[in-house]
């Protein structure tokens, strides 16, 4: 008998130990700096795109605020060439330094000779009545002189401290002798009120504060020197 032939076992299939190609690391490294160049645009886009927004929300408020300041200059300008109802002017005032004291034809008043001492009329709110003659010299350099009697109320005399104390070439005193409860002056410039709600009150501070009337433009209103 012949011996049966014997079948051979299948042997298990090798590993494959062959690397990847260097074309093939080439191309995956290519793969991933494409994907960072276009993560990178995409970054570079956002931030742009935000600071374009952002430049436009500056352009855009830059834009309303120089037109808000000009839309208020035009108002101001508006309203120092506009008349005043119940504004007294007088002219042909003398303007010479004297050391005695002045009779002056207003009450209180607006011009004329006066002392070459000025008041301080920056903001200055006074408790009591100043020399006539001071106050004078403080208009002449453009200040407007807030004055009132007893007729003014104790709201009214608030009012109008709050608004002078805000307002640099400004200054407040009582003036017992005046016939109207409240008096604006400014130089060859007057103006009487009843109350410190009186509209033409604030008009008055736009026009005449530093205003064409100035005599002194630019001169000191701190300190008399």
């Amino acid at each position: 008998m012949g011996s049966a032939s014997k079948q051979q076992p299948t042997k298990p299939a090798k590993k494959s130990n062959v690397r990847p190609s260097t074309a093939d690391r080439r191309a995956r490294i290519a793969e991933l700096r494409a994907e960072e160049q276009r993560r990178d645009r995409r970054n570079k886009f956002i931030a742009i795109g935000a600071a374009s927004v952002l430049v436009a929300a500056m352009i855009g408020g830059g834009a309303w605020i120089a037109l808000d300041a000009k839309d208020k200059k035009d108002k101001q300008n508006a309203a120092a060439k506009a008349p005043i109802d119940g504004v007294q002017t007088f002219d042909k005032l003398t303007r010479n330094h004297v050391a005695t004291k002045v009779t002056y034809p207003q009450t209180p008043p607006v011009g004329g000779d006066h002392s070459q001492v000025w008041l301080n009329c920056m903001g200055t709110v006074y408790d009591k009545p100043v020399e006539n003659e001071n106050a004078v010299h403080a208009l002449e350099h453009g200040a407007v002189w807030v004055t009132y009697n007893a007729k003014a109320s104790a709201e009214d005399i608030t009012t109008l401290s709050t608004k002078v104390k805000t307002t640099p070439y400004s200054f407040m005193s009582p003036y017992p002798d005046e016939q109207g409860a409240i008096t604006l002056t400014a130089w060859g410039t007057q103006l009487t009120v009843d109350s410190a709600s009186d509209p033409r009150v604030a008009t008055f501070f736009t026009k005449y504060v530093q205003g064409p009337q100035t005599q002194e433009p630019g001169a000191s209103c701190s300190t008399a020197q």
